[in-house]
């Protein structure tokens, strides 16, 4: 298992996430299917560290299906969002 910290994402049109990644690194891009995938089978975890704290990603369950998300702070935003692009 590796512990992988995710710098940046990809997102569509909408603004839904679709890759998360940390240039430089060999598995870098990582599709959503397969991270959501690596999370739920504790193949891998991912994290992303912020300058006052580390948060880990999780899988929700979304009205639309399941998606990645992080919570630095109390808001209801995704804080993935705020990640430059890949």
């Amino acid at each position: 298992m590796a512990n992988r910290r995710v710098t940046h994402t990809r997102k569509n049109r909408d603004g839904d996430i679709t890759a998360i990644g940390n240039p430089g690194q060999f598995w870098s891009p990582r599709a959503k299917a397969d991270a959501i995938r690596d999370i739920e089978t504790r193949m891998h975890t991912y994290y992303v560290q912020w300058p006052e704290q580390r948060t880990e990603i999780r899988v929700v369950n979304g009205a639309t299906g399941k998606y990645l998300r992080t919570d630095r702070d109390n808001t209801t935003r995704n804080n993935l969002d705020d990640l430059p692009d890949l």
